[in-house]
């Protein structure tokens, strides 16, 4: 290590690179690099599944310490205060997500007794005191969806319109299909699955190999009735599973589907 540190000195100095403070627009470059990677080792700990997500809950944790540094160094950056906020808001929820054995737990069906509400008010007062900067950024929509759901008593008494609406605007800032993908979850609750599958459909090439693409597909398509599509579709999702956990997920679709033709076709006689 001490002679790539020499070399890289040499190198420096050869080239005649100015060692000096950047000035705000490289500052402002670097800044978003650093928030994108510290996103990253975020996501690394969050999607960890099941028995291997308290293995690496660590790294959320270590996330969040380095937003919170960036946050001291750049205190009137709203962006900064956004991502900081939604960690700590999709980082309560985590004594949640999953069940005993390792299984999904959705959020709609979590215990909201168990997410941490000392982490949810610290993050609910960053997205307040960001959203006042009136610079909106993509982080700072995506603390404000997470702050809906955070303060939502109920389940059902979540402002699903509110959230579609912000994904909507996400789409303006940050186009995705990842990011449309999530706003049709909203737009299904608030005006139902045939649109939300009318949203969908035209990802369906660049998402071909995105489990949660498959996995919507078939929820949307069980509720329309469509029931061998559905079955198709979660048949896929199960294919392109990351982890056990999710895979077991989408088989009580399955489970729910081949329950529901045995109804159907009545008692064996």
């Amino acid at each position: 290590m001490e002679q790539r540190i020499t070399r890289a000195k040499s190198r420096i100095a050869a080239a005649g690179v100015p060692f000096e403070t950047p000035g705000a627009v490289e500052r402002a470059e670097r800044l978003g690099v650093v928030a994108a990677m510290v996103y990253l080792i975020f996501n690394e700990g969050y999607s960890a599944a099941g028995g291997a997500q308290g293995a690496r809950a660590p790294l959320c944790d270590e996330a969040i310490r380095l937003a919170r540094l960036l946050l001291r160094l750049f205190q009137t950056e709203p962006e900064i205060m956004g991502l900081t906020a939604l960690m700590l808001l999709q980082h309560a929820r985590t004594a949640a997500r999953f069940d005993a054995h390792g299984a999904v737990i959705l959020l709609e069906d979590q215990d909201r007794r168990r997410w941490d509400q000392r982490m949810i008010t610290e993050g609910l007062a960053l997205v307040d005191k960001a959203m006042r900067h009136r610079r909106p950024g993509p982080y700072q929509v995506q603390a404000a969806i997470a702050a809906l759901h955070a303060r939502a008593a109920r389940a059902e008494d979540t402002d699903w319109a509110g959230i579609d609406r912000l994904y909507a605007t996400l789409e303006r800032l940050s186009p995705s299909p990842v990011i449309t993908l999530n706003r049709a979850v909203a737009a299904a609750k608030v005006r139902g699955p045939a649109e939300a599958l009318g949203m969908i459909e035209p990802l369906a090439e660049r998402l071909a190999g995105y489990f949660h693409f498959h996995g919507l597909k078939g929820a949307l398509l069980e509720q329309l009735g469509r029931e061998e599509d559905a079955r198709a579709a979660f048949n896929r999702a199960i294919a392109l599973a990351g982890t056990p956990a999710e895979a077991a997920h989408i088989r009580l679709h399955l489970d729910s589907l081949t329950g529901s033709d045995t109804q159907k076709a009545g008692p064996a006689m």
